[in-house]
This record gives structure tokens, C-alpha cells and sequence, in this order.
């Protein structure tokens, strides 16, 4: 079974149809399949699932039982979930050929809020489910903004999210005062705190969100249509696809994944700063590229953007307990986003030529 949703490009087998029957050699069939097998979903899949193997073994050699310790494999997981979950919400983004730059500041922001003085306060006399409403409420809200000014005002994504980074990161400022605000309701950092079977509760969280975000892009019409408008949003206009509307979801869907991983990263560091999510919008994007969905859109994968964030966490742990500085590790991650672009772009010549 695919992993990924269906690629909108034509198919070219009546050219190579053509092809055959003038070529005593038959090479351009051979040329054809492998070029088939190359940009193939399950292809991308091994090729990411290879990656992480590797790494995992220089890990294990450069950093020995530190590496291999069930402890560190779950602090990885750790580390993943709140990138991971971001970066489900921006594998439909940039399906539907969106960007978001403002998923940092909207995380920030949504921390910044569900642990005011005032949030708290309404929680610990209530529930600290409260809590968590509002960071989500917030995201929503943010991506709600990002949504109606790409869809409806027309502003293009790049602006609008920038926009919303700068305000949201200066509004998370002015609400917290540049102060770290803790949290105090223990119900709270117990639940997310506490584990599943010995799973930590904020990797089974990404895992379900995770499995909803493959059912929800590759099994419904929402996903259709994502990838459809990725694909070719005048096309998807004429076959009856309500294109703003849609974009419009997408970015609150975005907001809303912003806010869960607020919370997590509320219950990991057991404070709300203005500081959360710094270059987070970076990794989430670079995750979803190595994943395999296409950055001009038309293509997602979840499956591959979940490898992408593992990749991203394992390099980060084996240069942290290899003492590696983070100017090292940010050069890696360049070398590796343009590798993956480079790919991309030789995957799409490979289909667009006869």
C-alpha cells in the first residue's frame, strides 16, 4: 500500500508508447521504469529509512551505549514530537503550494497565552484542560488570519506569514512582559508528563497525530483536494474545488497543530515564554522537504515527513553528545535541505521529460 497521495502529474505513457515502437533497442522503457522506480513513493520511503539507519550507526559508534540507550532513544522521540507534529500540519500547507513562516512565533504566542496569570487562575478553578483550549484557540485563531489574508485579501503567503511572525512573536513579548511565566497546575505536567506503556504521553501524541494526518490527506476528500489545488489551483477551481475556502482550512489546520505543540512544549519545559519556537518554522519546513512532499506543491506524504523529522532529531542528538557546536549543526541541515531540493528538482525533469 502507498504511503503517499497520488502524484497530479500526466501521465506520458503515450509518448513512450511512441517510443517503444521506433526504438530497436528498447531503451527508453528501461529509461522509463527506472525513472518510475526513482521518484516511486516506497522508493523515497527506504531511501529516508536507509538514512535514519545510518545515522543511527554512526551514533552508536561515535556515541556507544550513551547512543544506544533506550533513555536516549526516547529523549529523540521527545525532541521529535513537537517538531513533528508542527510539521504534519505544514506537510498540507505546502501540498496545497502554501508556506508558513509564522509556525515559531504562533507556538510562542500560544504558550504565551495558555499560561497568563489569568489562564491559570481560571484553570486551577476549573480544570487545567482550560489550559490547553486556549493555546489551541490561539493557533486557530493565528492560522485563521494567515488563512483569510492569502486566500481571500490575496497577499502572498510568504508576506503574510511574515507578517504574522513579526506580530506574533512582538504580541508574546508585550502578554508575558519578556518574562518566562511557569506553570503551576500539576495535573497538568503529570498528565504530559507521565507515560503510555512506558511510552511518554507527548510521543503517543505525535504518533496519533501522525496517523490521522496520513488517514486525513490520503483517505478523504480534504486530502483530495489539497493536493489537487498543490497541484493546479485554476484546474481545481474548474472541477467545482472551492480553492479559498480550502487554502483557508489548511492554514487554520496549521494554527490549530501550532497550538498542540505549544502545549507539549508547555509540558516538556513546564514554562510559556515569548522565546518558544525559535527557528521552528526552519525545521519544520526542512522536515517536510527531506520527507519528500513537494515544495511547489501537488505531492505530501506524511509518512515521509515523520522519517524527516526523525532524521533531523537524530542528527541533533549525535552531534550533541559528540559536543558538536549548533553552528555545525545548522551547516549539516543546510547541505542537507539543498541535497533534498536538488532531488526533487531531478525527480520532476525525470517526469516532465518523454
Amino acid at each position: 500500500m502507498s504511503v503517499d497521495s497520488p502524484s497530479t502529474t500526466p501521465s506520458h505513457s503515450g509518448a513512450e508508447g511512441t517510443q517503444e515502437m521506433v526504438s530497436p533497442a528498447a531503451q527508453e522503457p528501461s529509461t522509463s521504469a527506472l525513472s518510475r522506480l526513482y521518484a516511486s513513493p516506497a522508493t523515497r520511503s527506504l531511501g529516508l529509512v536507509i538514512a535514519l539507519v545510518v545515522l543511527f550507526v554512526v551514533g552508536a559508534a561515535t556515541g556507544g551505549e550513551r547512543f544506544a540507550s533506550f533513555d536516549n532513544v526516547l529523549t529523540i522521540l521527545r525532541f521529535a514530537s513537537v517538531i513533528g507534529v508542527v510539521s504534519i500540519g505544514m506537510t498540507f500547507v505546502i501540498s496545497a503550494g502554501g508556506i508558513d513562516l509564522s509556525v515559531g512565533a504562533i507556538v510562542a504566542l500560544s504558550s504565551v497565552w495558555a499560561t497568563t496569570l489569568a489562564t491559570q487562575t481560571m484553570a486551577e478553578d476549573t480544570h487545567w484542560i482550560l489550559m490547553v483550549g486556549a493555546a489551541l484557540l490561539v493557533g486557530a485563531a493565528c492560522g485563521l488570519i494567515n488563512g483569510l489574508l492569502i486566500a481571500y485579501g490575496k497577499v502572498a503567503a510568504f508576506i503574510a506569514t511574515l507578517a504574522m511572525l513579526a506580530a506574533a512573536r512582538g504580541l508574546a513579548e508585550i502578554i508575558a512582559q519578556r518574562r518566562t511565566q511557569i506553570i503551576r497546575d500539576r495535573g497538568f505536567i503529570d498528565f504530559f508528563g507521565g507515560s503510555v506503556l512506558g511510552i511518554p504521553v507527548l510521543v503517543v501524541i505525535f504518533a496519533v497525530v501522525a496517523v490521522l494526518g496520513w488517514i486525513l490527506l490520503n483517505r478523504t476528500t480534504f486530502g483530495r483536494r489539497t493536493l489537487a489545488i498543490g497541484g493546479n489551483p485554476e484546474a481545481a477551481r474548474l472541477a467545482g474545488i472551492k480553492v479559498q475556502r480550502q487554502t483557508a482550512y489548511l492554514y487554520v489546520l496549521l494554527g490549530l497543530a501550532c497550538g498542540l505543540a505549544a502545549v507539549m512544549l508547555m509540558a516538556r519545559t513546564t514554562t510559556g515564554t515569548s522565546t518558544h519556537g525559535q527557528l521552528l518554522e526552519l525545521d519544520a519546513i526542512a522536515a517536510v522537504v527531506i520527507g519528500g512532499t513537494l515544495l511547489s506543491g501537488g505531492r505530501g506524504t506524511i509518512v515521509g515527513t515523520v522519517l524527516g523529522v526523525l532524521i533531523f532529531a537524530t542528527l541533533t542528538n549525535v552531534f550533541t553528545l559528540n559536543n558538536l557546536d549548533t553552528s555545525t549543526q545548522a551547516v549539516a541541515k543546510g547541505v542537507i535541505i539543498v541535497a533534498a531540493v536538488l532531488l526533487q528538482q531531478r525527480v520532476a525533469s525525470r517526469r516532465a521529460s518523454p
